[in-house]
Order: C-alpha cells, then structure tokens, then sequence
C-alpha cells in the first residue's frame, strides 16, 4: 500500500487547492489517518472487488431517494445524505441542527439547546434552505441563531441534507444547501395497514430533561389521515466548569485592569476619594456562572393532523399543524448605557428566581397543502403542487417579566413541478416556485426593521443516460423584492438571481462510482443584510445592514468518489467554491449603545474542503455482525483582502471513529469524535479549543405480534469534556452540555 501514498497534503493540494491542505497541516492532524482514508481503502477493498463481476452490471450500484430533488431516484452528482430509520432514531437531538450536526460536512450552531441551525461546508444563516416535507420552514431562524427552527426531528420520518449549492432548485437562499425533514403528514399512497402508529419517551439526567412524541396513521378506503404531537422540556443543563470561557475570562480581566489604570489615572487628578468610591461600584462583578448553564431551560409542544384523498392516478392532501417554544437564551443581555445597566442589574435582583436571563415566547401555525397528478397532459409523466403558509409571531421577554421585542412572520411558499421523460432519454422536471414575506419587528430592541420580500422564480433540472455515463443539468432565474416599511433606513431593492449547473456520474467499476458537478449561482441579500439597524442584545452586537449591498455570485465545482461492496461502503467529497461579493458580519472595533458594532460587508471568498466517511463490515459470527466506522471533514475559508483573510465562525476540521454490534435485536455502539481547535480567527474574534465527545448507545428490540418495542439507553459527552462550538456566537458565554444519560423507549405498531 505504502508505494503508492504520498503526502496528505499532495492530496489536498492535487484535489481542493493549497490553501486546504496548508489548512490540515495547521490542525495537526494524524498523516497515518489520512494514509488508511486515502489509500487503504483502495488497497483493503482490491481483493474482493477490483473488477467488475461478469453476471453483474456496472449499475447496480444501491441508490438513496431523495424526496427533495425531483430526480434522485437514479443518483445524484451532488452530495447528499439520508437519516431514516434505526440511524434517525440513533441520531435525533434536542433541535434538528443536533440531530444531523455529526455528518460529514455539517455543524451545529447552537444557542443552547432549545435554538440550533444546521451549518453546512462552513455556510450557515440565509445560506442554508431549512424545509419540512420540501417547503420552507418559513420561521426566522435565518434572522438570528437564538430563533429556533420550528420543524421537530422527533415526529420526522427521515431528514435529507443536501452538502453544497441547491439554489436551482430552492432559490438563492440555499445556495451552501437543504435540510429537508419529511413528516409523512401529507400520505401520496394508501398505507399497506389501515392503521400504524409510533411512540417514543426518553428522559436525561442533565437538566431533567424528557421528550415525548406520538404519531399515528391510517386509512379508511382512499381517505389517508396522519395525527401527531410531541413535548420536550428541559431545565438548566449542567456544564463542566465556568459558561465564558477561559480565553474570554482573560480578555474580560485584561480590559479589566486597563479600565483600572485609566481610572486611577483620573483618580489621582479628581481626589483619591472619587477613585475608591468609583472603582467599587463599577467594578462589582457578580459571580460568575460555573456547574449548569443559565437560560437554557426550554418547553417546546406541538401537534398535527393531516388527509389525503388517494387516487388511482394521484392524490390530494392538506395538514395543520402548530407548535408553542419557550426557551431561555443562554449568555445574558448586557444593556450598554449605564442607567440601563443599573435597571437591568435591578431587574436580574429582583428576578434571580428567573435565572437574569431574558426568555423567549414563540408560537407558530402552519397550513399545509399538497396534490399530485399522474400522466396530467400531453407528453409529461406527472404533474405536482404545494404549498405552506404560515403564521409565526415569538415575544422576547426582557428578566424582569416586561416584553421587549416581538418578531412576525406571515410567509407562504408555494412551487408547482412538471416531470417529463421525452424520447430522447431526457427526464425533465420543470417549476415555477413563489415565496412572500410580510416580517415585522417591534419593540425597543428591534436590530430589524418589517420589510416585505417575495420572490418568483422559474427552473428546469433535467438528466440522462449516456452509455454507462449520467449527466445532469438544470437552470433557473429568480427575481426577488424587498420593500422596506417607511420606518425604515432604506430604499426598496430587487435583484435577480440565477443558476446553472452540469454534472456527470460515472460507474468506474462494479463498486467505484465517481461523480463530478460544477455550479455557477447568485443569492440575493436577505432583507436583514440590507436594511438591520439596531441594538441585538442576545449576541451582544449592535447591527448595521448595507442598503447597497450586490447580490453574491459563486462558482463552485465538487468531486465525489463511492465505493459500495459487501464488505465496505465508503464516500469521499472534494469541493473548491469561490464567491464574489460574499455577504459577512465583522466587527468594526466601535461601540455603538454600549455594544460592539456588526456590520454586513462584502469581499471575494473562497471555501475548500474535504469530506469522508467509511463504514467496515469487519466482524460476523451467526446471527452477529460488527462494523467499524471513521468520518473526517475540514474546510478553509479566505476573504480576498489585506491583513487578516479570515472569515468568522468557520468549523474546525473534525476525525472521528466507532464500532457497533448488532444481531437484529441488542445493539452496542461507541463513537468517538474529535473537533479540532480553530486558531485562524477574524478580527475580534476568540479561538476555540479542541475537545473530545464520546458517545455511547445501547438498545434492546423485541416484537409481540404486530407491536415492535426498543429499550434504548444514550450517553453523550461521557467524558464530561467542555465543548465549545466555533460555529456558535455565543461559543464563549454557553458551552455545549456537560456528561448527559439518556433512556427511553420507542413503540411502533
């Protein structure tokens, strides 16, 4: 094997660019994991597959469906990843971000545990597309990372992530990607039993936190109805040490003493009295929070009921749902002005049982509506629509009880799809996709003035066969408006916005496929990017959009290579994307109310990285089968500009490994991971430590009659590590919780 390795760093350098592989070096990973990634897989799986097998064709390869692309069935160029079933249960957290944040590729940006936003390949916010059942989510989770994404992994059937550009398809607001959770509220086909139903409880030991989620589905001859609600809560989780961090700690005591020397300074000009009296009452801290986390306490409910008419050439469905959060925010507000200061250290006195932290009241509802039409006109295969409205509002209670600022959200998203395979061997999806947006916020901490966007867009994506070849290709053209209300700062903006791509699959052997895809995109700027204006107290920032800002543009090209046998089935993803115009948030240095000043920017970005995942089928005795896993993923980002070419929040690179045993009844798994430490910061912003997480999980299934029953028990974070996510803005004020144990059961009948 050893004669044909080289450098990891080659590697990088020969699939993504310099700059990543200057980038692993720098992380000081282990050059013998990248040796048994990069070339042991070729060399272990040679022996049994380095040829294809006469009696089978090159294209057996298994394919994964994936709902949130019209063409899926028979692969995709671009990458993508499926929870579904035993690896959904495994994998579901307190918020959807939890739940898919150990794939390859994907981070979590938490804001407790309550509010956490996928990150994908570095992009995070308004770049990544957040759906239920192929809608938009249509909350606010894209105006700030403490709103939380209201779709809930416990009630999902599988959750699909689409790694990298899928504005063709979704518009320019997902141009770093999808998270798409299926709810099955709206059935397409008759179930094969008339009635089925599914119900999970679990309770932990950090924060005495437990979750319930019950969903059943029937028929009565074509008539397909779905219910469902869930409940989960929390308390304060325990961490294991302080909420800041040391490295914040040491800045917060180095401003510290160079306040005191200025201060002594004018002491000793106005009296050494005013200096003692002074000193003492603007310098009395409180004591820092250490062993649990204030604010992170959470409620969050929600129910659903849906139906459906199936036909013999289609169907036509409609659900309601709602869904009520109450949740803390984690890291305090910090009030600038120093009579605002004193109420607001009033307030947190008189209101300790409250924990000083502000809270936030969210409630949603949610129509949905769905249909689908087999062979509906001339020569296309299938004609579908949908649509999801929704009437979202959440209230930001101030610690002393008072309201501060109330977030609205009337929005609807709606797209219409036609499929056609014409004789030429192309299949066709065409669409026509239009969202609108009435946002208002009001009150005294209101960063963001109302603003009503929309936008209408037109797409095709089409695919064929050529030989043993696939290719893939797709257009689209978007047009999107914000109009501003009168109060605020800003004119009125529309930009166009555009996509293309191509791509190729290619079966190199019975088990080797490698795919290639190449996506040139634009995004317009987000209504927050333009036109925000105002203090934001729960990042602590004071935010100032750009009313001038240019719509981003990015060329992006990403190579995939799979390898699928009996024995191993592994994926390795290369991806280079350059941006023009990158929208971004820096801090500027100044203060503004007593907070730091946030503005949105632009400058040329460029994002490398690399992503891998294996799986060894390495052990089977009877009925017992082992596997041994290993994931890594790394990302470099760079701005175009002089001096610091750093971009915030950028994930570090991770490694990991597990092992499981599974004889179709217990189940033992252990997982390891490693998040290595970011040191190539922004202007202002900390570092991050490395820190471990080791996982366990263990279930038993058993079967009586039509019932199958799983006891399950989870172990997060066992070796009570103090993790602190990069991608996080309050990362230095809210780590990650402490050692957590986790137990339940799941019924399905």
């Amino acid at each position: 094997m050893f004669h044909v390795c080289v450098c990891p760093s080659a590697w990088l350098a020969c699939l993504c660019g310099p700059s990543l592989a200057r980038a692993v070096r720098r992380r000081c990973l282990c050059p013998s994991a990248w040796l048994v990634c990069l070339c042991g897989l070729p060399a272990f799986a040679a022996g049994e597959d380095a040829e294809p097998s006469a009696d089978q064709p090159p294209d057996h390869y298994e394919e994964v469906v994936v709902t949130a692309h019209p063409l899926s069935d028979t692969g995709l160029a671009q990458p993508a990843q499926v929870l579904a079933g035993a690896a959904l249960d495994q994998a579901r957290g307190a918020n959807i971000g939890a739940t898919v944040e150990r794939l390859p590729g994907v981070r979590l940006s938490s804001f407790g545990e309550a509010a956490g936003r996928p990150v994908i390949h570095g992009l995070a916010g308004a770049r990544v597309r957040m759906l239920e059942d192929r809608s938009d989510t249509l909350d606010v989770s894209v105006t700030s990372s403490d709103h939380m994404v209201t779709v809930e992994s416990f009630v999902a059937e599988r959750v699909e992530v689409l790694k990298g550009p899928s504005t063709l398809l979704y518009g320019s607001g997902a141009i770093g990607g999808v998270v798409n959770v299926e709810t099955g509220r709206i059935a397409n086909a008759v179930p094969d039993d008339n009635f089925g139903a599914r119900l999970e409880v679990r309770g932990n030991d950090n924060g005495d936190g437990t979750a319930a989620a019950l969903r059943m589905d029937g028929a009565v001859g074509r008539l397909v109805w779905h219910v469902d609600g869930f409940r989960r809560r929390a308390e304060d989780y325990a961490i294991p040490g302080f909420a800041e961090s040391s490295r914040l700690m040491a800045q917060e005591a180095a401003e510290h003493d160079d306040d005191g020397d200025d201060h002594h300074e004018d002491g000793d000009e106005d009296g050494d009295d005013h200096h003692e009296d002074g000193d003492e009452d603007a310098h009395e801290d409180e004591a820092p929070a250490h062993g649990r986390l204030p604010g992170s306490d959470y409620t969050v409910r929600g129910a659903a009921a849906g139906l459906s008419f199936v036909g013999e050439r289609g169907f036509a469905g409609i659900s309601f749902s709602r869904m009520d959060g109450d949740y803390g925010l984690p890291g305090g507000h910090e009030h600038g002005d120093e009579e605002a200061e004193d109420e607001h250290h009033e307030d947190e006195a008189e209101h300790d049982e409250e924990g000083g932290n502000a809270w936030l009241d969210m409630k949603q509802q949610r129509v949905s509506v769905e249909f689908g039409l087999d062979a509906p006109f001339g020569n296309f295969d299938s004609l579908g629509a949908r649509i999801g409205y929704n009437d979202y509002e959440h209230t930001e209670i101030e610690p002393n009880g008072e309201v501060g600022t109330t977030f609205a959200n009337d929005a609807y998203d709606g797209r219409i799809e036609l499929r056609q395979e014409t004789a030429g061997a192309w299949r066709n999806a065409y669409g026509l996709h239009l969202v609108g947006r009435e946002f208002s916020a009001l009150g005294e901490e209101a960063f963001a003035p109302p603003v009503d966007s929309s936008s209408t867009a037109l797409f095709w994506a089409g695919e064929r066969g050529l030989g043993a070849l696939q290719l893939e290709s797709g257009l689209r053209l978007e047009r999107t408006s914000h109009e501003p209300s009168e109060r605020a700062s800003g004119p009125r903006r529309s930009f166009t916005a555009y996509a293309a791509s191509a791509g190729i699959i290619a079966p190199v052997s019975d088990a080797w496929r490698l795919s290639l895809l190449g996506d040139l995109s634009s995004r317009a700027p987000i209504a927050e990017e333009l036109y925000s204006n105002g203090a934001h107290l729960a990042t602590r920032s004071f935010e100032l959009g750009d009313p001038s800002l240019d719509p981003e543009q990015a060329a992006s090209l990403s190579a995939k290579a799979e390898y699928q046998s009996e024995r191993i089935v592994a994926r390795a993803t290369a991806y280079r994307r350059h941006f023009r115009n990158f929208i971004h948030q820096t801090f500027t240095g100044d203060e503004q109310d007593g907070l730091a000043v946030l503005r949105f920017s632009q400058a040329d970005a460029t994002f490398t990285g690399l992503d891998f995942e294996a799986t060894f089928h390495v052990w089977e005795r009877g009925d017992w089968h082992g596997d041994l896993r290993f994931m890594f993923d790394v990302v470099a980002a760079e701005l175009d500009v002089d001096g610091n070419d750093n971009l915030p929040r950028i994930p570090p690179s991770r490694a990991g490994f597990g092992f499981d045993v599974d004889n179709g009844r217990f189940f033992v798994g252990i997982d390891y991971l490693r998040s290595a430490s970011q040191d190539d910061v922004a202007p202002l912003e900390l570092p991050t430590d490395a820190y471990e997480d080791l996982r366990f999980d263990a279930s038993y299934r058993l079967s009586a009659g039509r019932s199958n029953i799983s006891f399950f028990v989870q172990g997060r974070n066992l070796t009570d590590d103090e993790q602190r996510d990069h991608v996080s803005f309050i990362k230095d004020l809210a780590p990650r919780p402490g050692r957590t144990l986790e137990a339940g059961i799941r019924v399905s009948i």
